[in-house]
């Protein structure tokens, strides 16, 4: 009789260790688990089971976005992005949890995404590709960076004020320059492009 894969834990450390200790049940399958050595190593306490579908190692602490985790590796850690409203609060540039966990992905990816909808979950499309510049590691997820997430919140119609405040935080903190938001914001709305000019004006940097 054949031996079921006993899993390559090593694989599935490392994947875990850039995602703050936490994996996706495919993720697991792609390392080698099957579905009842996962099951097996969660009820051991090898692995600890989270919610449907996410585990995480227990040498790693659990985390404060762990809603967020779950919601972006559901959706998909290969193409998604964490964004919008959430990316800036992963980035600490607001202080405000959104009602739901924004993810972008490419349109082509939404089509082929299988799975019912998430009901916490906002996903968004996009025909903007996410270079590689526009997306950075924070809290253990793949999210688009501070310029970018600033520019698509600004366009988003998000409250101006919270958007001033945004660009004042980022560039005090070096998250970005000035140049890099008027070149992120440049293919978008005028009344994007004007925002940002008065953000940066009210944070000392006019054109």
């Amino acid at each position: 009789m054949a031996t079921k894969p006993r899993g390559n834990r090593r694989l599935l450390f490392e994947i875990a260790s850039r995602q703050a200790g936490y994996f996706n049940a495919k993720q697991a399958r792609e390392a080698g688990y099957s579905r009842w050595s996962l099951y097996h190593h969660a009820k051991t306490g090898t692995f600890e089971r989270v919610t449907h579908g996410l585990y995480r190692f227990p040498e790693f602490p659990a985390s404060s976005f762990e809603d967020v985790l779950a919601a972006w590796l559901r959706v998909g850690p290969e193409k998604a992005a964490v964004s919008f409203e959430t990316a800036l609060l992963l980035h600490d540039l607001s202080s405000l949890r959104p009602k739901r966990i924004h993810v972008t992905v490419p349109r082509e990816a939404r089509r082929r995404r299988a799975g019912p909808p998430l009901a916490a979950v906002q996903v968004h499309t996009t025909t903007r590709p996410l270079r590689s510049q526009d997306v950075v590691w924070t809290n253990g997820v793949k999210a688009t960076s501070p310029a970018r997430t600033i520019i698509d919140v600004a366009e988003s119609g998000t409250d101006p004020s919270h958007v001033i405040a945004a660009v004042a935080q980022a560039i005090a903190r070096g998250l970005v320059t000035p140049r890099e938001l008027r070149d992120t914001a440049a293919s978008r709305p005028t009344r994007v492009i004007d925002l940002i000019e008065r953000a940066l004006e009210e944070a000392g940097h006019a054109a």
